[in-house]
């Protein structure tokens, strides 16, 4: 199981290792000392970045899966309500097939909203891999991973970031600094993955759908996740922790833009948006459409109105009883 790993990683490791490499040469071209924790550090960053970049298609489509399954929590809810107390082979069934009939209605589906997670998580591990291995290929223990030479992993591991080296971590760190180093990034990486979980539920969601389960749930993740991170952070190397807080980064900053260009509909975000293009002088999206509507709706009420019996007056009342009263037929006594 374990070779079968291996073999499925390597290609990652590789990948990730040719892309620090030729951001460190090129950083090395600029006038970086080789090796400087500066040089490494950036190289990290900029793998963030090629992967980030290419992952953009697949943000924006986890930004509107989200907001989807946010907007159709009520019709969930009434799928679930309908087959409350059911519990037979049938009913289930069923449920599960009008659930599934209303995410392919709305375009969404929960697996969208992980897939940029999903496909980050290899290179996450690949970077572990490769800051895990550096001190192996340095002393010769270990093979050397693309251009990451037995000579490329001791500078890599010998390099210094603030102190401390990027393949150093909190448990086992052997001095005060490493630790320090560690306990920062820990907490940076922490905080902007709540904040970036906050700004899309507070600024991107409309009040009505942040009153169901699920709005609850993402809400106790959103305060969850963090503590888990910090957590687990401390057996991450120090590159590690730098990659997972650019990422972040990252996605807060990708995600402000989407929410401030694209709102969801009737969030704070499209509130914020429409003031802001209304005091510039120009058009709101949607309002004339808007307009056209009410102005529509208004006309059929209108319309219904006119259409409406109206109630009679007394003297119309009276004079339409007297008509009646002379036009009833006289009857005879026998």
């Amino acid at each position: 199981m374990g070779d079968f790993f291996n073999s499925l990683l390597y290609p990652i490791e590789l990948l990730v290792a040719w892309i620090m490499y030729g951001f460190h040469q090129a950083f090395t071209t600029l006038g970086l000392d080789p090796a400087s924790g500066l040089a490494w550090g950036l190289s990290i960053i900029g793998l963030v970045i090629v992967m980030r970049a290419a992952m953009i298609p697949l943000f924006v489509k986890q930004i509107n899966a989200s907001r989807k399954m946010q907007m159709i929590q009520p019709e969930l809810q009434k799928i679930q309500k309908k087959y409350k107390g059911k519990t037979d082979p049938e009913s289930r069934q069923a449920m599960t097939q009008e659930t599934m009939a209303l995410y392919r209605q709305e375009g969404t589906n929960p697996f969208s909203s992980c897939l940029p997670i999903l496909v980050q998580s290899p290179f996450f591990f690949g970077l572990f891999r490769v800051l895990n291995g550096l001190q192996g290929i340095s002393e010769g223990t270990k093979d050397p991973i693309g251009p990451m030479t037995r000579v490329v992993a001791k500078q890599a591991e010998e390099a210094t970031l603030f102190g401390a080296q990027l393949s150093d971590k909190f448990i086992g760190a052997e001095t005060t600094t490493t630790k320090i180093v560690t306990i920062v990034l820990i907490v940076l990486m922490s905080a902007t993955t709540f904040t970036t979980q906050r700004q899309l539920m507070t600024k991107n969601m409309p009040a009505s759908a942040l009153d169901n389960p699920f709005a609850k749930q993402q809400k106790l993740i959103m305060y969850v996740m963090p503590i888990v991170f910090a957590v687990s952070g401390v057996n991450f190397p120090i590159g590690v922790l730098l990659y997972w807080f650019t990422t972040n980064v990252w996605s807060m900053t990708q995600q402000f833009y989407v929410i401030r260009k694209m709102p969801a509909p009737g969030s704070a975000a499209e509130k914020a948006l429409h003031e802001r293009l209304a005091k510039r002088g120009k058009p709101i999206p949607g309002e004339a459409e808007r307009k056209a509507r009410e102005a529509a709706e208004a006309e059929e009420a209108a319309e219904r109105s006119r259409q409406r019996v109206q109630p009679k007056g007394k003297k119309r009342a009276k004079k339409s009883g007297s008509g009646a009263a002379q036009a009833k037929p006289k009857t005879t006594d026998n």
